[in-house]
């Protein structure tokens, strides 16, 4: 088995090199996870046709790892509210690109890890469907290997959402500020307290 360093080191583009390096400093390591976002994200780049320059929104349907290659390649982060998480524990995105003035629908794709592919690599199948335990050194050279095989996707319509006014009150009972979208005089976490 190669170690993490040599997995690198045998990555031949410049460009990817530089990538995975990134994706290194900001989570920690180089995940399966974190690199199944980087190559949901080049497959979103190629069939939306998204410059460098451009501005993403990505919804991730899982909170481990496939966010962070966003987050760091790209300008959506969790803060600027460019990556949304539905945290369904799929390895699942969709990704748009910012809407023009006005628009209320634009395009979008979903691609996610299909398991029907996954099964031609029978260790990175096991990982997948946690079969048995398999260490992101064995994983990676499958997921580097397989590229493009291992997922499917989809063209999506996407409601742009309308921004909406802020209305910010003080909770009735905490006695904290805090957003309420639907006039509510509680806060979410007062108003979840048993009575």
């Amino acid at each position: 088995m190669e170690s993490m360093e040599d997995i690198i080191n045998n990555v031949k583009d410049p460009e990817t090199k530089k990538d995975l390096e990134k994706i290194i400093k900001f989570h920690g390591y180089l995940s399966s996870g974190a690199y199944i976002g980087y190559q949901m994200l080049n497959i979103a780049k190629r069939e939306l046709d998204i410059k460098d320059d451009e501005r993403i929104f990505v919804t991730c349907e899982t909170l481990n790892c496939v966010p962070d290659a966003f987050q760091i390649l790209r300008t959506p982060t969790v803060g600027n509210k460019g990556v949304k998480i539905l945290d369904y524990d799929k390895m699942a995105v969709t990704i748009n690109r910012s809407a023009d003035k006005g628009e209320t629908h634009m395009k979008g794709i979903r691609i996610f890890l299909d398991p029907k592919k996954t099964e031609k690599y029978p260790l990175l199948h096991d990982w997948f469907m946690n079969y048995k335990k398999v260490r992101h050194e064995e994983v990676l050279p499958i997921l580097m290997e397989a590229g493009e095989d291992l997922y499917s996707w989809e063209m999506v319509e996407i409601e742009v959402p309308q921004k909406k006014k802020k209305n910010v009150l003080i909770c009735k009972m905490c006695g904290e500020s805090f957003i309420s979208w639907d006039n509510s005089p509680v806060c979410i976490p007062c108003s979840q307290k048993k009575a």
